[in-house]
Formats: structure tokens, C-alpha cells, sequence
């Protein structure tokens, strides 16, 4: 030292020997920092797990998001115990609110949750909720889910899998040591089938604040003359019935709102594409019409002096074929899905004739259009037949529902990730989603399921199609729960 001190050439040597080195040593680390940053492997890292990757080693080793582990020969063997609750023998399934396989089923679904280590809870309706308390637990969750009532000899994916699905996606992000910011929380809505009260999606409809409906239920009852709120009761809920308003939610309760579902149509697994994100759903809107004839011996009455109720409706039936067509799009569809004839006796002129009539459309204004002209049609047809309209109701008439562009960008930017084949397109079924858009911003991701078959024993989703769908949920939600 005493040497370098007393030579300040000798020094001046040694740094200009060293500083071709330092440069190199100092350019090298650069070139590293900067491919640590451009790495996109540990930018998609940091954004699912919410931490910086070089601060957090545990992640190191986390196995790839190409590779999320999904359980899938467990999960299909939930939906094959969840399809065991049924009131008619398998293939077919069929499940029915507040009945005692419902509320098995329910149970069944309450302790998976529990086992992944949600926080359950119920409200007034039977609404099953729950809950995984991100790490900001005051923001609004992000949620997901789906209904596992059954209509009769139906199958058993159509709704089940957006419910054991949505419980796997959380163990899939807790097996990758995942860590939410928003709190994330399952849903399984009360009826989403209209089979026993006539009401679809009731219990979404209430969590989205329908007033008209929770009047409705006053009064509703089922076809064994049993009201709502007995039935309720008697499957433990509804104690008080003016508790029922404390299911609303007020808008912006949750922070997004992403649904899983079978697609029930064939265009997926005909162009066989892996993933349908959805970007809009149809506007369902539902009639009852009533005509009334004088009836008589289908012997005795001659063809000029008859009243027929039964004729009377089959030509409101083709009317409604007809004014669907006229419209002009593929996007409009009505269907009679129930016809029904009193006395029912092959010698017996129809005195009565019941009908139930179900159109949508994407368009709004469009299917207004079809309804109205279904409605003058009632009136024409009645006048040319010598029978009394007795009813023509507008049971229901819900707007239709776009999903949010922020929740389509995460899906499609998870199905990118995980190199699943995707396209944008519609849903002409209507979901929960529908009403949960009115609270929340929403998605729906379809999976394609066989020939398009639904609501029928035949409904079948290949398990690969259910892990495909169970992982882009799962990588869905941790992107959106880290906003």
C-alpha cells in the first residue's frame, strides 16, 4: 500500500490494466439483468403469482403454467357421485329445487368446498357460497360458478361442470402455491331451471335485485300447490320471508364474475376448437297464452259449427315459426316447448288449449318485434276461430347481456398462455351470467361437449374438454384477482 501511495503512476497502471475487465464484468451483468426482465417466463411469473420472481425463490421451483395439475380423473368422479343424487335412473339425471336430492346434492357440493378450504355460507334463497379471502379482502371478490339443479332426464354436465369445475380451478391455484389479491368465491346458484316454480335463474335473478320477482314468489306455487316459500322452508331456508331481500347485491359487488359451462351447442367440437369464450348472451323472453272453445263430442259436432282451442293453438304454433323466419337472422329462434289440451280424450274436441312460448334473440329490439307479432297473431286467430283468448302474459323479457371486454381479455390472454385453441362467440342459452352481469362484470368460457347434446341423457363433455376449461378458469381467475 505504502508502495502504491508513493508511486501514483504505478496506480494509474494498475486501474488502466483493470478497467477492460470491470467494463466487461459490468456489461455482462447488464446483458443478465436485462434478459431476466425480458424473460416473458418470468413476467407471466410475476403476474399470476402477484410477486416479483427474483424476490420470491419458492417460486423457482413452482412447475410451469403450461402445466397446471388438475386432478381430472377425481373430478370426474364428482360429477359421476353428484349425478348419483337424481329422481330417475341413470344415464339420466334429474334434480329438482328443495327436493331431498337437492338438498343432498347440496350438501355434497358444501363439503368439497369446505375440503378446499372455502368458507361456506348460504342466503335466504340457498345461494352456496364460497370463499377464499384474498390478501386485500376489503376489494371486491372475483367470482365464479354455476347451478346444479337437473331438469327431468336430463344430463349431468350442464351446469355441474362450471361447480366441481370452479372448486378444481381453486385447487389448482393452491397446489401451484398461488396467493389471490382479491378474494375469490364459488357460487352455486338456486335454479337456474324453470322446471318446478316456471322461474329461471331465480336465484341469480334476486342476487341481481329483481323486486318483481321477489313479489312473484308471494304468491308462486308449484303443481302440487305447494308455494315457494314452503318449499324453501322446507329445505331450511327462507325462515323469514322478508329476509329474501337480503340476497340483492348492490352493482359492483363483485369485481368480475367468470362462468364455466358446457357450450350445449356443436359449433366447438365441429370446427374443434378447445375453448369458446363467450362475448354475448341472448335475451330470453317467455309467453303463456290460453284459448278457450266451446269443446263438444268429436263425433257429434260437425266441422263448420266447431270452436276448436286445440286448432287454435296449433296454428299459433306455426305462426311463431313463421314470424321468427321473417326476421331475417339465424341470431332469433322461438320455440312452443309446451302444448297442452283440455280434456285430453282422443273423442273430445279441445274446450282448452295451453301454450308456452319461448324466443330469444341477441338483438333486443328485434325480439320485441317477434313477440308483438306473435301477439297480434293470438288476436287474429282467435277472431277467425270462434274461441276466446283467454291469456296472452309476457312472463318474462330480460335484456340481453354483453360480457366485459377487461374479463374477455383475460380469458383469451389464459387460453393464449396455456396454447388452447380459442374463438369469440355467442351464447344462444342463457345462464346465470345473464343476471350476474347486471351486478358484475362477466364472462362465460364454453367447453365442447358431443354432437352439441344437452338437457337430454346423451349430454357428455370429454374430461380433456373439462381439464382444458378447468385450467383456463383457474388462470382466469388469478389474473383477475391480481387487478
Amino acid at each position: 500500500m505504502g508502495l502504491l501511495r508513493s508511486s501514483p503512476s504505478l496506480s494509474l497502471v494498475c486501474l488502466l490494466l483493470l478497467l477492460p475487465l470491470l467494463l466487461f464484468l459490468s456489461s455482462v451483468a447488464a446483458v443478465l439483468g436485462r434478459a431476466e426482465e425480458d424473460d416473458p417466463t418470468i413476467r407471466t411469473m410475476e403476474e399470476f403469482s402477484g410477486y416479483p420472481f427474483r424476490e420470491s425463490p419458492s417460486w423457482a421451483e413452482a412447475d410451469s403454467l403450461f402445466s397446471l395439475s388438475v386432478e381430472s380423473e377425481n373430478l370426474q368422479k364428482q360429477i359421476d357421485e353428484l349425478a348419483s343424487f337424481s329422481d330417475t335412473p341413470a344415464p339420466s339425471v334429474t334434480r329438482i329445487l328443495y327436493t331431498d336430492k337437492d338438498v343432498t346434492a347440496r350438501r355434497y357440493v358444501k363439503n368439497l368446498m369446505g375440503l378446499a378450504g372455502l368458507s361456506v355460507r348460504e342466503d335466504a334463497v340457498g345461494n352456496i357460497f364460497g370463499r377464499w379471502e384474498g390478501l386485500e379482502p376489503e376489494l371486491p371478490a372475483v367470482a365464479t360458478g354455476s347451478h346444479m339443479d337437473a331438469i327431468p332426464y336430463s344430463g349431468k354436465y350442464d351446469g355441474v361442470v362450471g361447480v366441481l369445475g370452479a372448486i378444481e380451478a381453486i385447487n389448482v391455484l393452491r397446489r401451484l402455491g398461488f396467493k389471490p389479491k382479491r378474494s375469490l368465491e364459488i357460487i352455486v346458484f338456486t335454479s337456474e331451471e324453470p322446471t318446478r316454480f316456471g322461474i329461471s335463474c331465480l336465484g341469480s335473478r334476486l342476487m341481481a335485485g329483481s323486486e318483481a320477482l321477489l313479489k312473484a314468489l308471494e304468491t308462486t306455487i308449484d303443481n302440487q300447490n305447494i308455494s315457494f316459500v314452503d318449499a324453501a322452508k322446507s329445505a331450511g331456508y327462507a325462515q323469514d320471508p322478508v329476509d329474501i331481500t337480503s340476497v340483492f347485491l348492490k352493482k359492483g359487488a363483485y369485481a368480475g364474475f367468470v362462468e364455466l359451462h358446457i357450450e350445449q351447442g356443436p359449433i366447438l367440437e365441429e370446427e374443434g376448437v378447445s375453448i369458446g369464450i363467450v362475448t354475448a348472451i341472448a335475451a330470453p323472453a317467455s309467453i303463456k297464452v290460453d284459448f278457450e272453445g266451446s269443446g263438444g263430442h268429436a263425433g257429434a259436432v260437425l266441422m263448420p259449427y266447431r270452436n276448436d282451442a286445440g286448432l287454435a293453438a296449433a296454428e299459433l304454433a306455426l305462426a311463431v315459426e313463421k314470424h321468427v323466419l321473417e326476421s331475417g337472422s339465424i341470431d332469433t329462434v322461438g320455440t312452443v316447448g309446451i302444448l297442452q289440451l283440455h280434456p285430453g280424450a282422443i273423442n273430445s274436441i279441445p274446450s282448452k288449449s295451453h301454450l308456452e312460448i319461448d324466443t330469444r334473440d341477441i338483438d333486443e329490439e328485434r325480439r320485441n318485434v317477434v313477440m308483438e307479432k306473435i301477439r297480434q297473431s293470438a288476436i287474429r286467430i282467435a277472431k277467425d276461430r270462434g274461441v276466446k283468448l283467454a291469456e296472452f302474459k309476457i312472463v318474462n323479457q330480460d335484456p340481453p347481456a354483453l360480457s366485459d371486454e377487461s374479463v374477455i381479455r383475460a380469458m383469451e390472454s389464459a387460453s393464449k398462455d396455456l396454447k388452447l385453441s380459442h374463438k369469440l362467440m355467442i351464447s344462444r342459452a342463457y345462464h346465470d351470467s345473464l343476471f350476474m352481469a347486471r351486478v358484475s362484470p362477466m364472462g362465460m368460457i364454453f367447453i365442447p361437449c358431443y354432437k352439441g347434446y344437452s338437457h337430454k341423457p346423451e349430454e357428455h363433455s370429454s374430461i380433456q374438454d373439462i381439464t382444458n376449461g378447468v385450467k383456463v378458469l383457474a388462470l382466469t381467475l388469478a389474473k383477475l384477482s391480481l387487478k
